[in-house]
C-alpha cells in the first residue's frame, strides 16, 4: 500500500503529461455516448484471452457482434473515461464502482488487471501512432491504479 501511494503522489502528472489526448483518443472512437463495434473490442480481447472472465456473464450473448457485449464494453469505457476526467479526485469517482464489484457481482481483483492489460492492447492497435512509450506508460500506470482503487473494498 505504500506503494500506491508513492505511486500515487506523482501519477496525476504523470498521466496526464503521457496522454495529453487521452480523452481525445477515447472521444475519437465514441467510447463515452452509445454502444459501438469498437466499445466490446478490450471486453472480447479479455474473453479470448482469459476465457475464466467469462464466468461472471452467464447470460451474456458472447458473440462477435453482440449487443450486450457492445453495452457492456460502452460501459467500461465510459467509466475509464470518467475517471480521466476524475483524474484529480479518482478514489472517490470510482467509490460506487469498487463497491459494486467487490460487495454484489464478487468479482475476481484479478480480472481488472487482465481487462487493463486488455484495453490497452486495444489502445495501442487502435491508435499505434499515438500510443507511444510515453503514452503507454502514462496508461499503464492510470490503469495500474485504476485496478487499485477499483480492489480497495476486498480488503
Amino acid at each position: 500500500d505504500d506503494e500506491v501511494k508513492t505511486v500515487r503522489s506523482d501519477w496525476p502528472e504523470l498521466v496526464k503529461r503521457g496522454s495529453r489526448r487521452a480523452d481525445e483518443l477515447l472521444e475519437e472512437v465514441d467510447w463515452h455516448s452509445q454502444p459501438s463495434p469498437e466499445s466490446s473490442t478490450g471486453l472480447r480481447k479479455l474473453f479470448c484471452s482469459y476465457p475464466q472472465t467469462k464466468t461472471y456473464f452467464p447470460h451474456f450473448d458472447l458473440h462477435h457482434g453482440s449487443q450486450q457485449l457492445r453495452v457492456h464494453g460502452s460501459k467500461i469505457l465510459a467509466a475509464v473515461g470518467d475517471a480521466v476526467k476524475n483524474i484529480d479526485n479518482l478514489a472517490s469517482a470510482l467509490t460506487k464502482l469498487s463497491e459494486l464489484h467487490a460487495y454484489i457481482l464478487r468479482v475476481d481483483p484479478v480480472n481488472f488487471k487482465l481487462l487493463s492489460h486488455c484495453l490497452l492492447v486495444t489502445l495501442a492497435s487502435r491508435f499505434p501512432a499515438d500510443f507511444t512509450a510515453e503514452v503507454h506508460e502514462a496508461w499503464d500506470k492510470f490503469m495500474s491504479i485504476l485496478s487499485s482503487i477499483l480492489t480497495e473494498k476486498y480488503r
